[in-house]
């Protein structure tokens, strides 16, 4: 699959830089950010994948996050996809913010007109990799996943459904119980339809109710002040009872004061490439 080079700028001695490549399960053009630590000119990295949140696209977490200082250190690449489809001319897709382009929610849509693009689960998971690993040096057993927001709900759904897939999972003010929250009734209507069954499949808190062991160390950060969480769309209350119940290790830390945006990101990331490079260095 041939990857066209975007832009390539050089940070903390490694280099960001975008790719387009033609996506076989979108069925369209798709970019992501990748950032190769000064690590990646003499030997194979871990790879860990950063899930973005509504209307984002690639260049949101590569622009704003500030993690490279702490990617360069850890010696860990970083992939940022984006977060749906784009120009599939699919009528509706450009209607509305939380539905469609930029809104792929990270499922495989079963519904018409969605189900042809929209599989943005399957290209998290087989398609992007794949890629990933035949073109830059990376260590293929060695994966994280991380997100904020419709990204943390990502994050979340791929580990517990891919158990031991991903050596660590962590998330931003994630969408924690989809099926409970307006967004998620939204595009998992649209997407998935109306059989409940299928919006279970990927709902974190629902998923690791029959998550088969405890070997997954969950760290999620939630800004107390998050309009989102006061308005009920992340329900992490939902999600933390679950994991209690299931015995599954999650430190979750509210923070006093912050919000949904990036600068909170920004204020707690080097915690989160920590927390990974700790199971990706082992």
């Amino acid at each position: 699959m041939a990857l066209k080079q975007i832009s390539s700028n050089k940070c903390f001695n490694g280099f960001q830089k975008v790719f387009e490549h033609d996506s076989v399960e979108l069925k369209c053009k798709m970019k992501f950010g990748i950032y190769l630590p000064p690590k990646a000119e003499s030997g194979k990295c871990a790879v860990l994948y950063w899930l973005s949140g509504l209307t984002c696209t690639e260049q949101n977490f590569i622009t704003k996050a500030g993690f490279h200082q702490a990617a360069a250190e850890h010696g860990l690449i970083i992939v940022a996809p984006d977060t749906s489809p784009r120009g599939c001319n699919i009528e509706g897709e450009d209607e509305s913010w939380d539905f469609g382009t930029g809104a792929g929610f990270y499922v495989d849509a079963t519904e018409e007109p969605w189900k042809t693009n929209y599989r943005m689960y399957s290209y998290i998971k087989d398609e992007l990799p794949k890629l990933i690993n035949t073109n830059f040096p990376t260590d293929p057993e060695r994966m994280s996943i991380f997100g904020h927001s419709m990204g943390g709900h990502g994050a979340l759904i791929l580990a517990l459904k891919n158990p031991g897939k991903y050596k660590s999972v962590s998330a931003f003010a994630p969408i924690c119980n989809p099926i409970q929250c307006p967004w998620g009734k939204k595009a998992f209507g649209g997407y998935l339809g109306s059989d409940l069954s299928k919006w279970e499949a990927y709902d974190a808190t629902h998923l690791v109710k029959s998550y088969p062991d405890s070997h997954l160390d969950i760290l999620i950060d939630q800004g107390k002040d998050d309009q989102f969480l006061s308005a009920g769309q992340l329900l992490p209350d939902n999600f933390i009872a679950a994991c209690t119940e299931q015995k599954i290790p999650v430190v979750f830390r509210l923070q006093q004061g912050y919000d949904h945006s990036y600068f909170f990101i920004a204020t707690f990331v080097n915690d989160h490439i920590r927390h990974h490079a700790k199971y990706l260095n082992a």
